[in-house]
């Protein structure tokens, strides 16, 4: 039987989720992304899973969708392609930043379009040296999709997001280091390596306040100053009721490293 398009292991409370096309530089054909959504969102729900490293096979990354299928054949019908976006790339991107757990992206090679933004939708993104990241769609013709116009100006601003946009130049690991569209970049031999480590001590963490925490970072970019407040308020009454949270304050009084459940 062929080998399946994402490999899916739990270990340790990590979740690992392997695009593995490496023949298509691991583009997401439809089936794919819906399995890639419904793994995050499981991973999300799972109370044994406390992190989410995601990564790809061979020299890519994620080439972005895969257009092979004849997506662009046959009678346009109005609608249909916001209708595509809606359930497809841009449910895709949600899952990632909706995900209650952190979300590591190891870039093992290209991430190119929809591939860009997947990897630059998680919360941490480690890149190999030979990985590029390239917003490809003007090079086809095509408006940035999966989320890129949202995302890319919220992490180094409009007037890169639209250099990168415009001209669609590959931009190397060094330079999307440089930009801050990478938490850290190391030699390839090293990638999966960092990876787990990473994930290791995001799994150790207190998982409900890691997800809050998330969920503070995200929501500021679109609020205004009384609502950042209010949330954090509001977050700080739920995260206090976990059982993470009373350990944290325990371990604090007794001089001692907390040894948190994920609870």
């Amino acid at each position: 039987m062929p080998a399946p398009s994402i490999l899916s292991t739990t270990d340790d409370h990590v979740a690992r989720l392997t695009l593995n096309r490496p023949e298509a530089l691991n583009a997401l054909a439809p089936e794919q992304r819906d399995r890639l959504i419904a793994l995050l969102a499981g991973a999300s729900a799972d109370p044994e899973v406390r992190a989410v490293v995601l990564t790809g096979t061979g020299r890519g990354f994620c080439a972005g969708a895969d257009l092979r299928g004849g997506a662009t054949a046959g009678e346009r019908v109005a609608g249909d392609v916001a209708r595509t976006l809606r359930v497809g790339a841009q449910r895709l991107i949600a899952a990632v930043l909706d995900c209650e757990k952190p979300v590591v992206a190891a870039v093992n090679g290209t991430a190119a379009g929809l591939g860009a933004h997947l990897a630059l939708a998680c919360d941490l993104v480690l890149a190999a040296e030979s990985a590029r990241f390239i917003e490809v769609f003007v090079r086809r013709g095509l408006v940035p999709d999966g989320g890129g116009a949202y995302l890319l100006p919220r992490l180094v601003g409009p007037q890169r997001a639209k250099e990168l946009m415009f001209f669609g130049d590959a931009l190397t690991a060094a330079d999307a280091e440089r930009l801050g569209l990478v938490n850290r970049v190391v030699p390839d031999g090293e990638l999966d390596k960092t990876a787990r480590e990473w994930a290791a001590r995001l799994a150790a963490g207190p998982t409900r306040a890691l997800a809050l925490t998330k969920q503070l970072v995200n929501a500021s970019l679109d609020a205004d100053r009384a609502t950042a407040f209010a949330a954090e308020a509001a977050a700080q009454e739920i995260n206090m009721t976990t059982a993470d949270a009373q350990e944290g304050v325990r371990s604090f009084a007794e001089r001692r490293a907390a040894a948190f459940r994920g609870r």
